[in-house]
Order: structure tokens, then C-alpha cells, then sequence
């Protein structure tokens, strides 16, 4: 079977091609609809963005544009393999998909007789977000198996924590909302790298007179077409938000009726406030006073004013609380319930799917649930930190030994003899090397779904385009196999995808009127629906009912106390931070390392595509000149970034892109195409945020050198990290 990838083209000179409509599949907001056009041979010969839908506009970003690389790639796992050689060396053997299932259930009988189901980790996230083989393959079958619980928090848990403490709901406005806003704050947020999609509505917005302010450490794209660009150190955010409230309260410019009509805690985060005046938010942050005064004044006096915030922000040891002082903001000046004004985070709490329809975990025939580890402690957890021991890891939807935080713990623990590791993958992943056994999964031309959103208001149907190639099964269907195996005879892990779908669509339209008409026979014609909202409900909270017990914003929370943090929003220093940004750089002084996405890779999805390769270029390190001339580094320079947890080498680019005493990388590199077989996260820390569990990557100081060499990275800067690339 030819693996090699058709030249895409738009599809409309070849008549007798088949239009098919389905969804990106991968972790951004935009959750684009796709048109894929297929020849009469069934092979796809292109994928491109839907034209009549509201957000997706015709086009695709970079990363999907390329689609067809990835499905074609002539790299791509086909058949069940099984290791050969030792753990990490690449060595595999292509066994029959009986011999593979018939293995692993037998691995897991005698795991569950000698130690306890609990001891099978299930380890997953956001490589395929879907209903059916995101949501429903992440519960059912573990459910029933009665395996360890994993908490899936490596990407905005601690934001997701705050926004409810606060507001109760996740119920940003539709990105078509922002052509209304008069001043948008783009705070810890690239869209143009990671949600695309907004950008033309932020374009057409300024041409309308609207203002955008980046605050960004980093000058990222979406920053360098701002009207303004503000640069805080990094983990001093929540400083900032509160000397601006400040500001605003000492000089009168808050919405005092708004906030004695809509909020609970008014006088207790007001106390907060006072203890920040400009001057000391100035010494937090490292910006000017007079740059944190005119930024309160402006987001006071203009209406309607937009914050937008993502996920990047909360990955800090100070994350939670960080957000939670960001979601007052818009309160503090009477911003919620305004078209163009408030908050645009996630739209994920339009809809909730029915979470019994989901995973079943009610069934009398499902155990009771057993004990839950966090997945940033992987690597902990397989070396140790866990009791009872982690005896097998099935992995699918993720790339752990390549995007978890101290990676080299994940490495230590996948070497495991006693580990038996499943990988359920499209490609050889730094994680499919250590595995005992590798499933071959299919892409999602190949696999049926429904995906939900979390940046716009429409459910996209995902219809499969073309047959599975090679033997490559979707992680459903393989959780229907295993179910098999293990002797589960209950209906519901036996369903087609398209059953499961029907049953939760039914379930969840039984609660939420939002999805009243929206039949599975309607997402196999139409593709994309979007949800029934009513008008005058599509700005939130503009009845001024907001989803917290006290129905208001909660400056001030019981449900923090309950959960041991502070119930009113607050800076706290992070565990790792320069302590004193005021004094001249030094040679062996830490530096807070950010590791930002990818514009051409999203996590470690496309990273192994010789086209997005060359795009993305190599593995930089962005440095201040300032901080490069102390440490004798020059652009184009190998350089060793180190910390107590690990190292890694990167090629260093001089950059006024990022401020003094602040570095900088994009992530994630798959460690196999670097010399030293390492990325970035060899470096980040496994510690917990303050809120939820949630991750720390950003909380990050590290040590640069320059290494001791003569390759440099030039004109073909790959070349030094080991990664060749076509010049």
C-alpha cells in the first residue's frame, strides 16, 4: 500500500470527487469543520476549512493544512507490533491484532488477580478530542475494568478551577462577538499560534478602531500586530490585575452599583486591592507605574472591553489564583453580560454532555471507583510514588515521554521491566519506544466522532473519509476489542461509534435544551450544527445570573475555603521566580525559562512532519541580549539549559522578543530528533498549582551556558540538534 501523499488541491477540477464533512480532531478551540475530497480510488487527495461555517471560514491553519502529510506519512504504524529488543530501543516485531489483544488481556487478568485492577493506568489527553474517541474511550471500558483513575489536568486545570469559583461557568462569547469590543486585553494568550480562527475578527475589530493590548511577556505574533504590547515578568500577573483595581477604586472608575447589585465579597477583595498600589505592582511586574495606570485607566473607561485569557497563564505554581484575580476584572468595571465586553475564556460550559451516557460508571457491573493519580506526576508515579505500583500504562491520545513535565522521570519509569506499556498510536512516538506492545491508530479521515468546542458555539460530525489503512483500528474500536477479551459482555461497550453517539446526543438533549433538534441524522447530512441558543441568551451572563451558589460573582468564595485556598484573589510569589529583577544580570544567575506552543505543532502532534519541521526550523532558545552577553552566547550558539531536575541543548536566538532576565522556547519537540534524545521538558516541573492540580510547566528557572563546541546552528540550524531537514 502506497503511503505517499497526494498533492493537495482544492478538489473542484476532478468531477468525480466525493465531498465527505468532518472536524479537526486536535487540541485548539477553533475545532475547525473540514471538507475532505476523495477520488474514486477512496483516497483523500485533499482536506480543506468549510466555507459556510461562521469561525473555520474556508481556511486552516498551518499545522492542519498539511493533514494528509500526517495521514500519508510514509512512517505510519499499520499493524500491531510487539518489542523485540530492549525497552527504548526501537526494536519491534508485527504480531496479528489477535496475538496483541489476546496478550494484553491476559497481562491485565494477571495484574488485576495479583495486584488490583488499580494498578492498569490508562494515561490519555487531548491527541483526539472527541465524544466517542476522546470521552467515551477515556471511561467506559476503564470503568468497567475498574482501573486506576487518572486526573487529567496537564492543561488548564487550575484556569478552569478559578473561572468557576467565580462566575460559575465557562461561557465565553462567540469569537463573531469581538467585532463589538472597543478594547480587548489579549492577556497570556497567542491566538495567532493557537487559535487561529480569532485572528481575522481581532483584524476587522481594529479596523473598526478597536484597541489591542498584549500582555505577554513574550512578543508573540499576536503581540507584534498589537497596538500595544506590555511585557510583566513572567508569574506576576495577578499583581498587575490588582494594582490596576487599584487604580480604578482610588480614582473612582469602578462600577460601585454594578458590583452592590451582582457580586458576594465586595469589601473583602477591596481590602486586597488596597495593599497593591501602582508602585508596588511596578517593582512585582518590573513595568513602569505609569504603564500600569494608564492600562486601569483605559480597560475602566472603555466599554465594551474584552478580556482574553488561555490556558498558558495557569501554568504556573501561582496559576489558579492568578486567574482568579484576571475573572474579577471584567466585574470590577460592570464589563459581564455586555456584547463585546466580559470574559472570553472557553465556551465549554455551553453544553455538558450527559456524564452517565458517557461513562456508564453507575452500571452495577463497574467496581466501585479506585483510587485517582494525577497525570503531571507521571513520572513520579512510575518510579515509586505510587502504592500499590503502576504495573501496566496503556497510552493512547498522548506522548508522555515527550510532553510531561520532568520528562526524565517519565523516561526512568517507561524503562520499567516490570512495566507492561500498550501504545495506541499513528507513529513511533518517543513513548512507542518503550512500549511492550503498539497499536496502529487511525487518523481522523478514518474514524467516526463528534467534537464539542471549546472556542465557538457549533458541533462538528466527523465522518470517516476514507478506510483505515494498514490494520489500524480507532481507540473505540479497540476498546470494544479489549472489552471482548476481558470477558465484558454489557451493551454499552459493545456499541459502533455511531450508537454511542445517538444514546449521548438523547441523553444530554433530555437536560439541555441547547441541543433540542440537533439529531445524529442531521450531523451525518448538515457536518455542523450550531447549538440552539437563543439570541438574547448568546451573551453571557447578560441577565446578570452568573452559575455560582450566590448566583453572582464571588470576589470572595465559600467553595476556596472548602477546598483549603484563599477565598479572595491574590498575588503569591511562585516557588521558582527571580527574587530581585532589579539588579544587574550575572552569569550563574537562574532565569524563568517559558516554553509557549509551537506555531506549526500542537503538543508534540505534527512534530515528526518533515514540512512543519522545517517551518518550526529548530529548537531555539529566545535570549536578551543583555542576559547573552553576560554569558558570552551568540545567536546560531548550542546551549545547555539545566536545572536540578534535568538538561537539554538548544540552539540560541538573540531576541528582543523577550524581555531581560526572562527565556524562552516553544514546545514540543519530540525528543527522538534531538541529539541527546531530550526536550524542553527534561527541565519543567512535575510540582502541582495552587488550584486543582493543575500543572507548572511556566514555573521554571534554569541555568544557560554556552556549550563547548564548534557546530553552530546557521543557515541550517537543524543540523546541530540532529534534525534533517530538506534546506
Amino acid at each position: 500500500m502506497s503511503l505517499k501523499p497526494p498533492i493537495q488541491n482544492d478538489g473542484r477540477r476532478n468531477t468525480n470527487l466525493r465531498v465527505v464533512y468532518g472536524a479537526c480532531p486536535h487540541d485548539c478551540p477553533d475545532t475547525c469543520a473540514l471538507e475532505t475530497h476523495v477520488d474514486e480510488h477512496g483516497r483523500a487527495v485533499s482536506v480543506r476549512g468549510r466555507s459556510n461555517h461562521p469561525v473555520t471560514r474556508g481556511w486552516l491553519c498551518a499545522k492542519v493544512n498539511r493533514y494528509l502529510e500526517r495521514v500519508y506519512h510514509p512512517e505510519r504504524v499499520l499493524y500491531p507490533l510487539r518489542r523485540s529488543g530492549p525497552k527504548g530501543s526501537g526494536q519491534f516485531s508485527r504480531i496479528s491484532w489477535d496475538e496483541a489483544i489476546a496478550e494484553i488481556a491476559e497481562r491485565w487478568q494477571q495484574i488485576s488477580a495479583q495486584h488490583g485492577a488499580e494498578c492498569i493506568l490508562p494515561y490519555s489527553y487531548a491527541g483526539t478530542l472527541g465524544l466517542v474517541q476522546g470521552g467515551v474511550t477515556d471511561s467506559r471500558f476503564w470503568n468497567r475494568l475498574g482501573a486506576c483513575q487518572l486526573v487529567r489536568s496537564i492543561c488548564g486545570y487550575a484556569a478552569e478551577e478559578a473561572v468557576m469559583l467565580t462566575v460559575g461557568g465557562r461561557l465565553a462569547p462567540a469569537p463573531e462577538d469581538l467585532i463589538h469590543s472597543k478594547l480587548i486585553l489579549i492577556w497570556g494568550s497567542n491566538p495567532a499560534s493557537t487559535a487561529p480562527h480569532v485572528m481575522p475578527f481581532l483584524r476587522e475589530a481594529q479596523r473598526n478602531g478597536t484597541r489591542i493590548v498584549v500582555i505577554d511577556p513574550i512578543r508573540t505574533l499576536t503581540a507584534r500586530s498589537a497596538d500595544q504590547h506590555i511585557q510583566p515578568l513572567p508569574g506576576t500577573d495577578a499583581a498587575l490585575a490588582l494594582s490596576m483595581m487599584h487604580v480604578m477604586v482610588t480614582e473612582g472608575l469602578h462600577d460601585a452599583a454594578w458590583i452592590e447589585q451582582h457580586s458576594v465579597g465586595w469589601e473583602q477583595l477591596r481590602e486586597r486591592i488596597m495593599q497593591y498600589p501602582p508602585e508596588r505592582g511596578a517593582t512585582i511586574t518590573g513595568l513602569a507605574r505609569e504603564t500600569i495606570v494608564d492600562l486601569a485607566r483605559a480597560y475602566a473607561t472603555t466599554s465594551p472591553a474584552l478580556l482574553r485569557i488561555s490556558d498558558g497563564i495557569n501554568r504556573h505554581t501561582n496559576g489558579g489564583q492568578t486567574v482568579r484575580t484576571l475573572v474579577c476584572l471584567p466585574a470590577v468595571v460592570g464589563q459581564y453580560g455586555v456584547r463585546g465586553g466580559g470574559l472570553m475564556y472557553s465556551t465549554s460550559d455551553w453544553l455538558k454532555w450527559n456524564k452517565a451516557a458517557v461513562g456508564h460508571s453507575h452500571e452495577a457491573a463497574c467496581p466501585p471507583p479506585t483510587r485517582s493519580l494525577n497525570m503531571n506526576r507521571l513520572g513520579a508515579i512510575l518510579t515509586g510514588e505510587a502504592d500499590p505500583p503502576i504495573y501496566s500504562l496503556y497510552v493512547y491520545n498522548a506522548n508522555p515521554a515527550a510532553s510531561t513535565p520532568n520528562s526524565s522521570k517519565v523516561v526512568e519509569g517507561l524503562q520499567r521491566e516490570d512495566l507492561f506499556t500498550v501504545v495506541h498510536e499513528l507513529f513511533e512516538t518517543d513513548t512507542a519506544r518503550y512500549a511492550d506492545i503498539i497499536l496502529p491508530a487511525t487518523s481522523q479521515l478514518e474514524q467516526v466522532d463528534l467534537h464539542k468546542p471549546y472556542g465557538h458555539l457549533s458541533l462538528q460530525y466527523n465522518t470517516p473519509a476514507i478506510e483505515p489503512l494498514g490494520e489500524a483500528r480507532s481507540n473505540w474500536d479497540v476498546m470494544r476489542a479489549l472489552s471482548t477479551a476481558m470477558g465484558f459482555e454489557e451493551p454499552w461497550l459493545h456499541q459502533d461509534a455511531e450508537s454511542v453517539i445517538q444514546e449521548v446526543l438523547a441523553a444530554t438533549a433530555a437536560q439541555q435544551p441547547t441541543l433540542q433538534g440537533l439529531t445524529l441524522e442531521r450531523f451525518q447530512t448538515e457536518g455542523s450544527i450550531p447549538l440552539a441558543i437563543p439570541e438574547h441568551e448568546r451573551v453571557p451572563f447578560q441577565d446578570g445570573v452568573f452559575r455560582t451558589p450566590s448566583k453572582k460573582v464571588e470576589f470572595y468564595s465559600e467553595q476556596a475555603i472548602a477546598k483549603g485556598y484563599d477565598p479572595v484573589p491574590d498575588w503569591v510569589p511562585e516557588v521558582e521566580a527571580r527574587r530581585d529583577s532589579s539588579r544587574l544580570a550575572t552569569r550563574d544567575e537562574l532565569l524563568p525559562l517559558l516554553c509557549p506552543a509551537a506555531h506549526h505543532f500542537i503538543s508534540s502532534t505534527f512534530g515528526n512532519q518533515q514540512t512543519l519541521i522545517s517551518k518550526e526550523r529548530t529548537p531555539t532558545l529566545r535570549i536578551h541580549a543583555e542576559d547573552a552577553r553576560v554569558r558570552g552566547i551568540r545567536s546560531g550558539q548550542l546551549v545547555r539549559v539545566s536545572n536540578e531536575r534535568g538538561w537539554c541543548h538548544l540552539v540560541a536566538e538573540v531576541s528582543e522578543d523577550v524581555r531581560p532576565g526572562v527565556l524562552a522556547t516553544t514546545s514540543v519537540w519530540w525528543p527522538k530528533f534531538s541529539p541527546d534524545q531530550r526536550n524542553v521538558n527534561w527541565t519543567t516541573s512535575d510540582r502541582l498549582a495552587d488550584f486543582n492540580g493543575g500543572s507548572t510547566f511556566y514555573t521554571n528557572l534554569v541555568s544557560v551556558q554556552a556549550v563547548e563546541t564548534d557546530e553552530t546552528a546557521t543557515s541550517a540550524p537543524n543540523e546541530a540538534l540532529g534534525v534533517f531537514v530538506q534546506q
